[in-house]
């Protein structure tokens, strides 16, 4: 005890006289926090809850192709319409908060979300259709970039593993909103997605609460991101951005293919029902959202980049299979793509963060918007494809997207991180 006192009586000396810099403050080792999962698990609801607000208007396009006898191509431009939106406006909202945070915009982009459920419902007419879905684009663009900054913020150093416990709210909201909409918007009709607007306000009660949350941690959110700056040189930075974009492009072109036309891929080839497809897709985005809580941890563990690796590239077999399979072999290998694919995004995302320090919701607007308006684009273009071609073809030409992972290789080597 005493040797450990006249020890640090030395040092101070020493770092007063300019002499030493020592490597510790205490003998302790350092304690990380602990994530906050009360934090983490209400942003991850509320998650979900935007995204099946999200993922109901493509699972009610064949009534709304019916019902307003649109052609593939109007039916493109929906998914456009409610994409680009919050492609748009995400990284610019993400690069605003990154200076001034806003906790309360979380339940105000919740409220632009429900005035556009609403607002479809009773939709008059296509042109009042578009409307709608960017209305709940915009409600989607407010929310991402601040609840990514949220969930870093309570990771506690995990940030793989905080980033997917949010990113798997939203893939099980996904996969859950076609199924409701198979059994809730289907029997009762268009006006019956109004009653989606009630997930809208318990949303906003719970985002109100971690808003409350967030405020309470801005000051030291700031101080500790104030300056810090990026451990590589600012052209490899650039390089593994570019990168990282086209790995977020080709698996989002892929599954915007399945999202918005594996319904009527299913029905076109092997003629089941739209209820039976309903069914089938809530299979495929419930395999997604496991995917995606399995590839963040796993991140954390080995490092980022060999997820990427297997993830992207890993897909690329199943989906040249998926065109030619049977309807039991196609249930099959949608699972094991959804599983296999969406492991990647939230390694991407955190990669992403780790190369730009400091600019958490910039890099979550720029991923998140660049995962919407990719596939907002490749639903338009593929739905012209399919009305000039056929569902099948565009599934076949699709297949070959996942190839775009072998750039993988040319991302830096940081290693895994640290466990929190």
């Amino acid at each position: 005890m005493g040797r450990d006192l006249l020890a640090r009586g030395l040092c101070r000396a020493r770092v007063r006289r300019g002499r030493y810099t020592p490597r510790r403050v205490s003998t302790a080792p350092s304690r990380i926090p602990a994530p906050s999962l009360g934090v983490l698990a209400a942003i991850s609801v509320c998650h979900g809850m935007n995204d099946l607000m999200q993922s109901v208007l493509p699972a009610v396009y064949p009534l709304l192709k019916d019902a307003y006898r649109l052609d593939f191509g109007q039916i493109g431009l929906i998914t456009f319409a409610n994409q680009a939106t919050a492609s748009l406006l995400q990284p610019l909202i993400g690069a605003f908060t990154d200076r001034r945070p806003q906790p309360f915009s979380l339940p105000i982009g919740m409220a632009f979300t429900l005035i556009g459920l609403l607002l479809l419902s009773v939709a008059p007419a296509y042109a009042t259709i578009l409307l709608a879905v960017a209305l709940v684009g915009i409600g989607s663009s407010v929310f991402h970039p601040e609840s990514s900054r949220v969930a870093r913020l309570a990771s506690g150093g995990r940030h793989g593993f905080a980033q997917s416990l949010f990113q798997v709210g939203g893939n099980v909201g996904s996969s859950t909103g076609p199924l409701l909409a198979a059994y809730i918007v289907l029997p009762y009709g268009q006006q019956s997605i109004a009653w989606f607007g009630v997930t809208a306000l318990a949303a906003m009660t719970i985002l109100v609460g971690v808003g409350k949350w967030y405020r309470g941690q801005i000051a030291a959110h700031l101080k500790t991101h104030a300056n810090v700056a990026a451990a590589l040189p600012r052209g490899k930075v650039r390089t593994a951005l570019i990168i990282l974009v086209l790995l977020v492009f080709s698996k989002n072109i892929y599954l915007a293919s399945l999202s918005s036309y594996y319904t009527f891929f299913l029905i076109d080839k092997f003629g089941i029902s739209v209820q039976s497809a309903q069914i089938h897709l809530f299979v495929l985005l419930a395999a997604v959202a496991a995917g995606t809580f399995i590839g963040g941890p796993v991140g954390d563990r080995i490092g980022r980049k060999y997820v990427i690796w297997a993830s992207i590239l890993g897909a690329l077999p199943f989906t040249l299979l998926l065109p030619h399979a049977n309807l039991f072999w196609t249930e099959v290998l949608t699972v094991i793509i959804g599983l296999v694919l969406a492991s990647a995004f939230s390694a991407i995302v955190v990669f992403a963060q780790e190369l730009v320090p400091g600019r958490v919701g910039m890099i979550a607007g720029v991923f998140f918007g660049f995962a919407f308006g990719a596939g907002a684009l490749g639903a338009a273009l593929l739905g012209q494809l399919a009305d000039a071609t056929s569902i099948q073809f565009v599934f076949t030409v699709c297949s070959f997207l996942p190839a775009i992972g072998l750039l993988t290789w040319f991302l830096p080597d940081v290693g895994p991180a640290k466990r929190g």
